[in-house]
């Protein structure tokens, strides 16, 4: 499980990410803005709220958090079992 050590929010409802691991990129929020819990974000300056928890999770308070694995999967364009191995030995199942 990748952790996250940075994290600075943009104008526009980008975020600046650094993992554990020393991989850097941004993921861009703002489709998830107003929808259900995002309702939040409608407030730019709720938005630059964004605090790391603790275990490497993204938080806004108690309301919303945003899965480490998650974010480093759309930073680095990787599919889930190049993140976790051990989804490769897994049945497809429909």
């Amino acid at each position: 499980m990748r952790r996250i050590s940075r994290v600075k929010a943009l104008p526009g409802y980008p975020l600046e990410l650094e993992f554990d691991d020393g991989v850097c990129g941004t993921v861009d929020l703002s489709e998830a803005v107003g929808k259900g819990v995002f309702a939040l974000w409608r407030d730019p300056l709720a938005f630059e709220q964004v605090r790391i928890g603790s275990s490497g999770e993204l938080a806004w308070g108690g309301r919303i958090d945003l899965c480490p694995d998650a974010l480093y999967l759309k930073v680095t364009g990787k599919k889930p079992e190049e993140l976790f191995p051990a989804l490769r030995d897994q049945p497809i199942r429909a």
